[in-house]
């Protein structure tokens, strides 16, 4: 290649810690350019280009999306509004709502929910205290983002699910907010073992995150009171080889039990916090627990008036009957509006194809006079010419009539004159 053949090389990857450091050599692929998932401002302009061509209820709330959608990439925004346009469809709807979004976010984020998945009542009731949990917790604890959904139905492999996705982008983490996080997970085993007394094997995902995050907060940062400033355990970036070969334990067996123990104090610290929030809050757990069996779905709105009042299950339920209300008359008012559009524009068309038809007629019409006038103007000349040859005949006999009056008198006279003389020559 010449030094102005006017080609830009680029290259791209997901993970820059496995290329070979030559390649990232001074006149190689020296300019690296990191280009994150796209923050709240990005998400909702995203958003606001992909919600172009899709009809929305005046409730939308794109901004409001945006901040629940921490970590979607434009891609799976995208994804999350077609989602959201089909399940309006299918539900017969011509404008996206609200709910459709949000049932979309969480078919994204959890898998399709699978009703037709028969859970046994003491399942069902053992879910709904477990979710329940989850909730309470994260609404009481400071740091956790509000809950926007607490549902029970089955979706992807979970028996229910406790939505509080984050309202803001965060780039840090504290250690009050990951303990309390800790809580909000164990928050489901609490409540099963303060209704129960037992016990089930559905918290098995929540204590593995849980575990995962007091083991990063004493291995990697420095956050153990006891083990102080120190990151333990080195990974050599063999990510082919797998975990138990890229890592190594660079330190003693004693230091490690120490780190088992202290992941074992916070995890046992949490759960003993999140156990006296739901004592708490014990009448909050049935109400919620119950108001689950029932209904099996509870929104963020039925949520946060639960733990805020004492509503009954009436109030909570026209709440959502309310917002359904809503949406069905902006669904109706749109389709008289695109009803009357319908009828407007046939209108025109009808009008418009009246009007061709008329200049069609008028143009045929004065091509007919134009005939007719030549046709005319042909007779007029022929007659004229008739008339013409007429009275030139008339002329000649005109004249042949008085050239023979004239022969006659002539004649007349000639007679005469004989008669005359015929009589002189008679004695």
């Amino acid at each position: 290649f010449g030094s102005h053949d006017g080609i830009i090389v680029i290259a791209a990857t997901n993970r820059p810690d496995i290329l070979d450091p030559a390649l990232l050599r001074p006149g190689r692929f020296d300019r690296q350019v990191t280009v994150n998932y796209p923050d709240i401002n990005g998400r909702e302009a995203i958003l606001k280009v992909h919600a172009k061509n899709k009809p929305m209820e005046a409730s939308v709330n794109l901004a409001a999306v945006a901040k629940t959608t921490a970590g979607f990439t434009g891609a799976d925004l995208a994804n999350l509004l077609n989602e959201a346009a089909l399940l309006a469809a299918r539900r017969g709807k011509s404008l996206i709502g609200m709910d459709d979004i949000e049932d979309a976010f969480i078919k994204v984020i959890a898998g399709p929910k699978k009703k037709s998945r028969a859970m046994k009542e003491r399942e069902k009731k053992n879910t709904a205290y477990h979710e329940a949990g989850h909730a309470i917790i994260a609404h009481v604890l400071p740091t956790m983002d509000p809950v926007q959904q607490i549902s029970i139905i089955p979706s992807g492999n979970a028996l229910g699910y406790t939505l509080n996705p984050p309202t803001e982008d965060k780039y840090s983490v504290y250690k009050n907010e990951l303990k309390e996080k800790i809580s909000m997970l164990l928050g489901g085993r609490a409540a099963e073992e303060i209704i129960f007394g037992d016990v089930s094997g559905g918290a098995s995902n929540d204590i593995q995150r849980a575990t995962d995050i007091a083991k990063k907060m004493v291995t990697q940062l420095g956050m153990s009171s006891v083990l102080g400033l120190r990151a333990f355990g080195s990974d050599h970036g063999e990510v082919f080889l797998g975990r138990d070969f890229a890592s190594s334990q660079d330190y003693s067996d004693e230091t490690a039990a120490k780190i088992d123990a202290e992941i074992h104090a916070i995890i046992t610290e949490a759960y003993e916090r999140a156990k006296q929030i739901l004592n708490d809050n014990i009448d909050k757990l049935h109400f919620i627990a119950e108001f689950l069996v029932k209904n099996e779905i509870m929104d963020g709105e039925q949520f946060k008036a639960a733990m805020e009042g004492t509503p009954t299950f009436e109030e909570l339920e026209e709440m959502t009957a309310a917002k359904q209300r809503k949406s069905r008359e902006e669904n109706e008012e749109r389709r008289r509006k695109q009803e009357e559009e319908r009828r407007i524009r046939e209108e025109e068309a009808k009008k418009a194809a009246e009007e061709d038809a008329k200049k069609k007629s008028r143009k045929t019409e004065g091509l007919s006079s134009e005939t007719d006038f030549d046709d005319a103007e042909s007779n007029t000349a022929e007659t004229e010419v008739e008339s013409i040859d007429a009275s030139e005949n008339s002329d000649y006999d005109d004249v042949t009539t008085e050239e023979t009056s004239e022969e006659a008198q002539d004649l007349e006279i000639e007679e005469s004159a004989s008669d005359d003389e015929k009589k002189d020559d008679e004695p």
